[in-house]
């Protein structure tokens, strides 16, 4: 049998890029090298597209805070509307072999937030992960709170913020009490976030999710168990065995999630009854579905001493990195890694396969 290609995009044009590169060593890693052909697509923090062709793509990969991706000669351009050969190699301006399948692990904007996913679903090339819709929405907790809410998902009380808009400590503090946490809108991994007590801390906070994001969001601060699960599926997703996080700092930062591995005790499964179990999964399940995931999905949930599920954020391309919680909670469930990257290439062709059928003309 022919091997399936698969095209693993990583990098990326955003401040979790070293997030990316870790995510996208351990998938290359553990894909099995028998059933399918690695593309290695390389995007620089310009956003330049290059193939990798060497096994030495990456720097300092064994430390988090250093790790960078090694360019190469061979830079990369799309063309939408090609139903193959559709990746052309501007060194020699050569057309590339059909790709089957693209797996992209570019967390964060310009990858996580329905950009990549509509250039590819342009160049009609399947793709691992939530549509371009999913994806959106997923991104911007902002748009993500509200639709949560309509659908009464219980989710912590916020205030959004435009970059224009004046903000004042006083009125946020009336409404949210203290402590609360301030995050750009559109970036994930802990990048930009702050967990603020006082007035100084709260102006501090505001400028920096401002230099990541026009749009920020305050949120009144959840005293209440910090739980994860996995969505795997299209139609019918499965959800894993919940897991807990147990920071030890204050709160579970960028630094506790992928450059310090003691920073966070990862408990997986986590403690709970099977009650907790069975709330937290339906819980998790309807919230996928609410926000029109496909493919994969992190949900984060706080588990409140009364009981109460609040859910704090979803993950599209949740991270992959050796001390993830995705593959982690799924391989307690029954999933190990390398199946559960077979299911998510699988999944994405499913998933082609089913669009293609649609009718496009009259």
């Amino acid at each position: 049998m022919n091997k399936i290609k698969v095209g693993i995009i990583f990098g990326g044009k955003s401040a979790e890029h070293e997030v990316s590169l870790q995510s996208a060593k351990n998938i290359i890693e553990a894909i099995d090298k028998e059933k399918y052909e690695v593309m290695l697509i390389g995007v620089d923090k310009e956003g330049k597209w290059y193939l990798i062709e060497n096994d030495e793509f990456l720097s300092n990969m064994d430390d988090p805070s250093a790790i960078s991706l090694n360019k190469s000669e061979n830079l990369l351009a799309i063309i939408p509307g090609e139903d193959k050969n559709q990746l052309v190699n501007l060194n020699g301006y050569n057309r590339l072999n059909d790709i089957d399948v693209v797996f992209p692990i570019l967390h964060g904007p310009f990858g996580e937030d329905g950009t990549i996913q509509g250039l590819l679903k342009l160049s009609n090339i399947p793709f691992v992960g939530a549509d371009i819709l999913g994806s959106s929405v997923g991104m911007d907790k902002d748009v993500m709170k509200r639709l949560l809410r309509d659908s009464n998902i219980a989710i912590a009380d916020f205030i959004s913020y435009n970059k224009s808009e004046k903000y004042n400590y006083n009125d946020v503090k009336q409404k949210l009490g203290m402590p609360v946490f301030i995050k750009p809108a559109n970036l994930g991994s802990s990048v930009g976030i702050s967990k603020v007590n006082n007035e100084q801390e709260f102006y501090k906070a505001m400028e920096l999710a401002f230099e990541f994001d026009n749009k920020v969001i305050v949120e009144e601060g959840i005293k209440g168990r910090e739980i994860e699960c996995s969505v795997l599926g299209n139609d019918n997703p499965i959800c894993s065995l919940p897991g807990e996080i147990l920071p030890t700092s204050d709160f579970y930062s960028y630094e506790s999630k992928y450059i310090d591995e003691s920073g966070a005790v990862l408990q997986i499964p986590a403690k709970l009854t099977e009650l907790e179990i069975e709330k937290i999964k339906s819980c998790s399940l309807k919230t996928y579905k609410v926000l029109c995931c496909k493919g994969m999905a992190r949900v984060d949930v706080f588990l409140k001493d009364d009981g109460e599920i609040i859910v704090n954020e979803i993950n599209t391309i949740p991270g992959f990195t050796r001390i993830s919680m995705y593959p982690k909670l799924w391989e307690v469930s029954g999933i190990k890694y390398k199946e559960l990257i077979d299911k998510l290439i699988q999944l994405a062709i499913e998933r082609h396969n089913q669009e293609k059928k649609l009718k496009t003309s009259l």
